[in-house]
């Protein structure tokens, strides 16, 4: 059986004995497909080929979000990684670390990136009682990481 070892950068990219690999389609196929293998490890299996993949923290990551704003007021996010795979943004898992924001898809952890942060930035505030995004009139709180998983509740 081939194995090949693959490495994702805070950014979300992946690379393959140092080259970058920029082929949308392998991108949304690896990112799909990836899963844990026993010890934790990401773990994408091919044609019986195992392709490996040594991450930092987590190897979806959000590189921009696409909002869809009427009226000045967020109605929607959807997140975009690699490959262009988009995926809609679960607000009920959002949780901020420092300066991490995180939530999940498809039950995997994903970090936003610092692009993806700075669109999202306008739409976060803080009334004092911790921060929060607003989506279609509804305030959603952003959760401190949990022991099980995230918990953004909206606050009205």
């Amino acid at each position: 059986m081939r194995e090949y070892r693959y490495r994702v950068d805070r950014e979300g990219r992946i690379f393959h004995e140092g080259s970058e690999i920029v082929d949308p389609a392998v991108l949304r196929f690896f990112l799909r497909a990836m899963r844990r293998a026993e010890g934790g490890a990401w773990l994408v299996v091919c044609q019986g080929e195992h392709n490996w993949f040594d991450v930092e923290d987590t190897p979806f990551v959000v590189q921009r979000v696409y909002l869809e704003v009427r009226e000045g007021v967020l109605q929607r996010v959807e997140l975009g990684l690699a490959g262009g795979l988009r995926e809609p943004l679960d607000l009920a898992t959002l949780e901020a670390d420092g300066d991490r924001l995180t939530c999940r898809i498809r039950g995997g952890p994903v970090r936003f990136g610092r692009v993806a942060l700075q669109q999202l930035a306008p739409f976060l505030d803080d009334d004092g009682t911790g921060p929060a995004l607003t989506v279609a009139g509804i305030r959603y709180a952003v959760s401190a990481p949990a022991p099980g998983g995230a918990a953004a509740r909206p606050r009205r």
